[in-house]
C-alpha cells in the first residue's frame, strides 16, 4: 500500500485520483489499515461532509485518529503546514499520517492556487518530519489544470496501490508557475492610503470600512490586527513606505498590502515561535484570516488579506493570540 512499498525516516507524500465514492473509501481504508499495522496515528482533514462519511467508515477499529473539517482547517491554506507540524510534534519520536483533500469543486480558484503552492512547500517544510501525508482529488470533478498541479507538487502517485514517482514532479518547495502570477487587479474602486510612520490612520480605514461592508466586530478586530502586522512589517524591515488598499464584494472584504520588501524565506509565517520571540506577524495573520496571499520578489512584496462577510469563526484566533504571546489589541505604531 502506498507509503509502506518503500521504508522513508522522513516525509512521504503521495496523491491519488479518485473517480468514485468506492475508490475514495477504499483508499482511504487501506491507508488507515497501514497505519493501524505500524502503531502510526492517524490525522484526516477532508472537507465539509465527508468528515462524518471518513469517520463511519474508519470507526473505531483503525487505532489513534484525529479528525478535522478541511473547510475549516484550510480554508486558508496557510494553516495547512503548521497544523500538520503540530499533529507530528504532538507524538514525539513515532511516525504519524496525514489524509486530507486540499482541493475540492467548488473551491474557488484563488485558494486552489494557495492550497497548490503549499502543497508543493510540505515537500521543503516536512522534508525531515516522519509523516506519511495521502492528499486525494477528484478526478471527475476537479478541472484538468488542478490534477496537473497535484502531479507537479507531489513526488509520487498512488495508481492500482502502489505508489510510482511522479515524472512532473518539479522538487521541493518549486511552485507551479500559475501560483506565482501576479495577483488579480485591485477594483478601481478600492479606498488607498499611504503610510510610512504613523498606522494609526491605517487601522481606523480597516475598522470603517469592515464596519461598513458589515463584519461583525470580532471578525473586524482580527482583520485590523492582521494588516497591523503586515503594515508594522513594512516599518520594521524595509526603509521605504507601504500602500494599502481596502474593497469588498458581496461574499468579502479584501485588505492588500504593497511594499519594497523582499520576503525571501518561502516558508515565513510557516512556524509558530516561541512566545516572548518576535517575528509572529505572517504566522498570525494566517490564523485569523480566511485567506492569505503573498508575492513577492525583488520588485517588492504584495500581501492580500481575505475576510468573509459572515459571523462564523472556523478557526479558533483566539486560541492562536495566547499561544503566539501576541496581544489582542493592535500593537502600537512603530517609532
Amino acid at each position: 500500500m502506498a507509503g509502506e512499498a518503500v521504508v522513508h525516516r522522513g516525509l512521504t507524500h503521495l496523491a491519488f485520483f479518485y473517480r468514485a465514492r468506492a475508490e475514495y473509501l477504499a483508499c482511504i481504508q487501506a491507508f488507515a489499515r497501514d497505519g493501524l499495522a505500524h502503531a502510526e496515528p492517524l490525522f484526516v482533514a477532508v472537507p465539509g461532509d465527508k468528515v462524518r462519511l471518513v469517520c463511519t467508515q474508519l470507526g473505531g477499529e483503525h487505532g489513534e485518529v484525529s479528525y478535522g473539517d478541511m473547510a475549516g482547517l484550510g480554508r486558508n491554506p496557510g494553516r495547512i503546514i503548521p497544523a500538520v507540524r503540530a499533529f507530528a510534534e504532538a507524538h514525539p519520536g513515532q511516525r504519524v499520517r496525514y489524509l486530507c483533500e486540499p482541493v475540492w469543486p467548488g473551491r474557488s480558484a484563488a485558494e486552489t492556487c494557495e492550497a497548490t503552492r503549499y502543497e508543493a512547500l510540505i515537500n521543503l517544510a516536512l522534508s525531515s518530519t516522519p509523516v506519511s501525508i495521502m492528499c486525494l482529488y477528484d478526478a471527475i470533478g476537479l478541472a484538468p489544470a488542478a490534477l496537473l498541479e497535484a502531479r507537479f507538487t507531489h513526488p509520487a502517485l498512488l495508481q492500482d496501490g502502489q505508489p510510482l514517482s511522479s515524472a512532473d514532479f518539479a522538487g521541493a518547495g518549486l511552485l507551479p508557475p500559475e501560483c506565482d502570477r501576479p495577483l488579480p487587479a485591485v477594483p478601481s474602486d478600492a479606498q488607498t492610503l499611504g503610510y510610512a510612520a504613523d498606522l494609526q490612520p491605517v487601522r481606523r480605514l480597516v475598522a470603517a470600512h469592515a464596519s461598513s461592508a458589515g463584519l461583525s466586530r470580532e471578525r473586524a478586530a482580527d482583520l485590523v490586527l492582521a494588516v497591523s502586522e503586515i503594515t508594522a512589517n513594512t516599518l520594521r524591515h524595509t526603509s521605504g513606505d507601504g500602500l494599502l488598499r481596502v474593497w469588498h464584494t458581496e461574499q468579502e472584504i479584501v485588505c492588500q498590502v504593497q511594499d519594497h520588501g523582499w520576503i525571501t524565506d518561502p516558508l515565513a509565517g510557516q512556524r509558530r515561535r516561541p512566545a516572548g520571540e518576535p517575528g509572529h506577524g505572517l504566522w498570525v495573520v494566517h490564523q485569523v484570516c480566511d485567506l492569505v496571499e503573498v508575492r513577492t520578489g525583488e520588485a517588492g512584496t504584495t500581501v492580500r488579506l481575505h475576510m468573509r462577510l459572515d459571523d462564523v469563526r472556523t478557526w479558533h484566533a483566539q486560541e492562536t493570540w495566547r499561544a503566539a504571546g501576541t496581544a489582542r489589541t493592535p500593537p502600537a505604531s512603530p517609532g
